[in-house]
């Protein structure tokens, strides 16, 4: 049994701000299912959404984000987050964040350069070329492993949150059973205070731009444990996803098209003016749904980006990464259009919690994609999510140093005693398959009455093909991973239901319509109602 002041679950943007934040005061346990820099945040390629030129505002900013939200995004968490993404900026830049610099001074904050993204009206992305996740997680990384205070426990993924209800008290969360894969076994790891910084969970979906870690882990503990969830029928897709059989996961960063990249149909017809007046430049949902639309209007295998038109010298110079990985799969972005198709890409709901990161169980906090602040509303703004994850990282810390931390209570080691080893590991592999599959199928960009209905009655009849196997067998990875998926997509998809319209992210051919009175979706758990 190991005990710390802090157990963070996640080692992406906001868990490695929390733990550094943290660290000077506290014993901090930061506990990865694979390595430090194998989550999410470092594959982010376009950059972070902050008002730091002169000419752009605040209340600019604010704007965006409610247009690209559809009405749904809320205005206290909004506000906080875009008035405190200065100093988010400026903290990354103190710990050396190799952000690419503006030579001409023109668009540039301190020297650095600002681009543009869909759905923004000022240049405001700070970023480093086409790969500010990896440059940002791998400045961060370095400190967090040379932290005495930090203990990184890698190839590990919890199992349930723990928690403790004393007479006439609230639950509340007091730790978690990981399993670590390494040595096969679970061990029970206590904390006063617990973060889930998990991350999304893309992986719900046949094809996705997130690594294979985005299984909803945070969001499925969480709801297990009693945290309420909102706004998950709004999955965002990401419209340019790179389209070939070598390439998993590849994105193509929205910059490419905030620099003037232009889609186009297989015959090389521009298409977007017909779709929206933004053209390129129209947030995500309107991009993605204009590409399935035409897709399935020709019967295309994929549409092109093209950039082409561009000098070479500025296409790899603002796009090196995406260059070279395209090259190696014989396509020169600088002479020919860049074959795209929309991928799952980001989850806009996720756990209730409020402007301190906290959820509804006790000393449970969540930040980043497992939790819902509602800045996201109906459709992420490009570029707000890693923003999000350090203002929200830095306000959870915060909390958790201003509490007095109260007494650990006595708790039972993980019994392993009735359980067997798996006979059939293909019904794991054979399940997960199946899952992604109708959910990409049924609950992809376009949604109908009857296709969600669907999709839940197969999620039934996998729940409990799963709960059977959990409950008999001994835990592995893949059963971990599976089992917070199945719930993750039965959470998408009943939010889908309660949604009666179209809006943001979710489009229904049922309800085209918007409804006046819409509001964030909510679900809480049967043990909580």
């Amino acid at each position: 049994m190991r005990k710390f002041d802090v157990l963070i679950l996640g080692s992406g943007l906001g868990g490695m701000t929390i733990a550094l934040q943290l660290a000077e005061k506290l014993k901090v346990g930061l506990i990865t299912k694979r390595a430090l820099r194998d989550g999410g945040s470092g594959w982010a390629q376009g950059g972070i959404a902050a008002v730091l030129d002169d000419s752009d505002s605040i209340e600019l900013h604010i704007k965006d984000t409610f247009v690209a939200g559809a009405g749904l995004c809320d205005a206290d968490a909004t506000r906080y987050i875009i008035e405190n993404s200065k100093d988010a900026i400026d903290w990354l830049i103190e710990m050396g964040v190799p952000f690419t610099k503006d030579e001409t001074g023109d668009t540039s904050y301190q020297g650095y350069h600002l681009t543009r993204e869909g759905g923004h009206s000022h240049r405001r992305i700070i970023h480093a070329a086409d790969a500010t996740g990896a440059a940002v997680i791998d400045t961060l990384a370095i400190k967090v492993a040379a932290h005495p205070n930090i203990t990184l426990l890698e190839e590990h993924i919890a199992v349930d949150l723990i928690t403790e209800k004393a007479a006439n008290e609230a639950s509340r969360c007091v730790g978690a059973y990981v399993y670590d894969k390494i040595n096969d076994r679970v061990e029970t790891i206590l904390a006063p205070f617990t973060v889930l910084a998990t991350g999304g969970a893309g992986k719900v979906y046949l094809y996705t731009t997130n690594p294979d870690v985005a299984t909803g882990d945070g969001i499925a503990m969480g709801w297990r444990a009693g945290c309420r969830v909102s706004n998950m029928e709004f999955i965002q897709f990401h419209p340019t996803c790179l389209y070939h059989p070598h390439a998993k996961s590849f994105l193509i960063t929205e910059a490419v098209r905030g620099e003037g990249g232009i889609l186009r149909l297989p015959d090389g017809t521009r298409f977007m003016p017909n779709h929206d007046e933004r053209a390129e430049l129209a947030p995500r949902d309107v991009v993605a749904r204009a590409i399935d639309f035409e897709m399935k209007r020709g019967g295309y295998d994929c549409v092109y980006l093209d950039i082409s038109y561009k000098p070479a010298a500025f296409v790899k110079e603002h796009f090196p990464n995406i260059y070279q990985r395209c090259l190696e799969l014989g396509i020169d972005i600088t002479k020919e259009p860049i074959p795209v198709v929309p991928a799952a890409h980001y989850t806009c709901g996720g756990l209730v919690t409020d402007l301190d990161g906290r959820t509804d169980l006790a000393n449970l906090y969540a930040v980043g994609e497992v939790a819902c602040t509602g800045l996201h509303g109906a459709n992420r703004l490009a570029s707000n999510s890693l923003l999000e994850c350090m203002v929200l990282g830095k306000a959870a810390a915060s909390d958790i140093l201003a509490q007095q931390a109260q007494p650990l209570p006595e708790v039972a080691e993980w019994d392993e005693s009735r359980v067997t080893d798996p006979d059939e590991e293909v019904v794991i592999s054979h399940n997960w398959d199946e899952l992604r599959r109708f959910m990409w199928d049924y609950v992809g960009i376009v949604r109908t009455n009857k296709r969600l209905e669907r999709a839940l009655h197969r999620i039934d009849l996998l729940k409990s093909e799963i709960h059977e196997f959990y409950r008999n067998f001994r835990v592995s990875n893949d059963l971990l991973e599976l089992r917070n998926l199945v719930i993750t997509a039965e959470l998408i998809v009943r939010c889908a239901m309660e949604r009666k319209e179209s809006r943001g992210l979710h489009y229904s051919r049922d309800y085209p319509g918007i409804d006046t009175n819409s509001k964030p979706t909510l679900l809480t758990p049967e043990n909580k109602k």
